[in-house]
């Protein structure tokens, strides 16, 4: 046998050595994460995106005046649609802070879209709803419409219904609530256009999301790469880098190199003897 097949075989058997081995890591990468979420055993927090999906529009609830209101009649235009809890101490307020403050820079004529603030708490009163709108509704320029940014309360049944139609997950712990903080943006037949994360907006962003939405075009959410390198941490409020998530795709795509890297070199030195014979 020639030195340079031996050569060629010694190679071969310790890329399959190698690639095996980094098989072997993902396969205890994927079973460390597997075994860690069986360990917590708790609801997954944060957005789990549903584009192109629809809004229960037959939801009844609450409106900040007590009145009964259909989803489906306030959502006659593009909607910004956020999910809070009124009593919440510090994210909730953060989030329509920024709202308040993007309203009042957005340059879309008020009456062209709505805006619906939804408490998840279905234990809140219309008279929470009430005072929460007021607190934020006077830091708009004067004259904003005041039926423009709607506050709702509901019961856990429409409550459900309506986080579950648009990947809401959240857990109650104690008196409070773990919870995805940013919005969710709706054409005016409750289809989910574009879910735009975080407590501070660019009124340029929302606009665009908003033109999206009165023309049915689903838009691209940019935090996209969240789903695959980050997990939301709900002690923060926020994405964390998941070291375990990125490792294991990192093995899988080394695996998959060292396959590719063993076919190509493999034709070329099966030539390369074809050729010297």
């Amino acid at each position: 046998m020639c030195r340079k097949t031996v050569h060629i075989r010694k190679m071969f058997l310790t890329c399959i050595a190698a690639g095996l081995f980094l098989i072997g890591m993902c396969r205890s990468t994927y079973a460390h994460m597997d075994m860690a979420n069986m360990t917590k055993k708790r609801p997954v927090i944060g957005f789990k995106e549903k584009l192109g999906a629809y809004v229960p529009l037959d939801l009844t609830f609450k409106d900040e005046n007590g009145k009964d209101v259909q989803l489906g009649k306030l959502i006659d235009r593009p909607t910004i649609l956020s999910l809070v809890y009124f009593h919440c101490p510090d994210e909730c307020n953060l989030l329509l802070a920024g709202m308040a403050n993007m309203l009042s820079k957005l340059d879309v004529p008020p009456h062209e879209y709505r805006v619906i603030t939804l408490s998840f708490d279905p234990t809140e009163t219309t008279a929470q709803a009430m005072k929460k709108k007021i607190n934020f509704y006077n830091t708009l320029p004067a004259g904003y419409p005041e039926t423009t940014w709607r506050f709702l309360t509901g019961d856990q049944k429409n409550i459900d219904r309506l986080t579950k139609a648009v990947g809401f997950g959240y857990v109650k712990v104690g008196d409070d609530y773990e919870h995805p903080v940013g919005l969710i943006v709706l054409s005016h037949d409750g289809k989910i256009i574009r879910y735009i994360y975080g407590d501070t907006f660019l009124p340029f962003q929302v606009k665009m999301a908003l033109i999206e939405a009165s023309q049915g075009r689903i838009g691209p959410t940019v935090n996209r790469l969240l789903d695959v390198c980050y997990s939301f941490d709900p002690h923060t409020n926020s994405y964390v880098f998941d070291v375990l998530r990125v490792t294991g795709a990192v093995c899988l795509l080394t695996a998959l190199g060292f396959i590719a890297f063993l076919l190509i070199t493999g034709k070329k030195y099966r030539r390369e003897d074809k050729g010297g014979k």
